[in-house]
């Protein structure tokens, strides 16, 4: 009699594979931060996400920020941290500090995901001209060299993808001068998502997604129409940090990206629980009328 044990890894994988049919070849991009990154296995469950991701036919790309650990060089040099709306305040010697974390953050990923036996190659968003920015000035503020994206130019994503390998970029740009700037890292991502006209955008977050009532975790909300979110925003469930996050979701969807994903990146291989179960473990955000495949609905 075959092992109950191996007729469940068997269940998993046929419950995979509609979704590995309905996403072979196209593009998903991964935005990586938060805690997860401060954690090695962590970093390791999530690299090996988007590595079974690229060996099933997907065509991932991954984002990736190092706000904490920025932070965290900082006050080793004798600079707080500051933020506005969001926005890391960054004069030279912070801009230093981030490209140095970010640039030591994107090789140990590019390292990590080349053991696993996929080509990665680590890029910032100043390579190729990817990203191109001009000075951010939340309220009138200023705020140093801190990029607001005003052109993608998606080539040297494209054809890293056509040679088969996995992108891994920082958030670094330049504006027309040539200066660099720090980008904020949900920014980019969006903003990658949109001129890929991406399938998927997923964030890797510190929370698992939109609740109801935050202090209740039977309230969760597992998916969401661009205007149910906008409502939730006005009525004030979804508050504070999350707003940008969701404005970032909302305009991406608006923009072309099927769908965005918001998952908490400290549960093990939430990529995978989320992308190839029929019930996830995140928020989805949706076009209006739309209805993702979870709790049996058909594909």
């Amino acid at each position: 009699m075959v092992n109950q044990k191996y007729m469940e890894k068997a269940s998993v994988l046929i419950e995979a594979l509609p979704y590995i049919q309905r996403f072979n070849r196209k593009i998903i991009v991964i935005k990586y931060g938060g805690s997860a990154m401060l954690d090695d296995e962590l970093m390791k469950h999530v690299i090996e996400d988007a590595v079974l991701l690229k060996l099933v036919g997907f065509k991932p790309v991954i984002v990736h920020g190092g706000g904490k650990e920025i932070s965290s060089w900082m006050r080793k040099t004798g600079i707080e941290p500051n933020f506005i709306e969001g926005l890391r305040v960054t004069d030279a010697d912070t801009l230093e500090i981030a490209e140095m974390v970010l640039g030591k953050v994107n090789s140990d990923l590019v390292t990590l995901a080349q053991q696993l036996g996929v080509r990665a190659c680590g890029i910032s968003g100043k390579d190729g001209r990817l990203l191109t920015v001009r000075k951010a000035s939340p309220q009138g503020l200023d705020i140093g060299y801190v990029g607001e994206i005003t052109n993608v130019d998606t080539k040297i994503i494209m054809d890293l993808l056509a040679n088969d390998f996995l992108p891994i970029i920082y958030p670094i740009g330049m504006d027309e001068s040539g200066h660099s700037y720090n980008i904020n890292g949900d920014h980019a991502a969006a903003e990658i998502a949109q001129a890929l006209q991406a399938d998927k955008l997923t964030f890797l977050t510190d929370t698992s997604g939109v609740y109801m009532d935050p202090d209740d975790p039977d309230s969760f909300i597992s998916e969401l129409s661009i205007a149910e979110a906008e409502q939730l925003i006005e009525k004030g469930t979804i508050s504070g940090g999350m707003i940008p996050k969701i404005r970032n979701c909302i305009h991406s969807v608006e923009s072309g990206v099927n769908r965005v994903h918001i998952l908490n990146g400290s549960i093990p291989h939430c990529l995978l629980l989320e992308i190839f179960t029929d019930r996830g473990v995140g928020t989805v955000i949706l076009k209006d009328g739309e209805r993702y495949y979870k709790e049996g609905s058909s594909l």
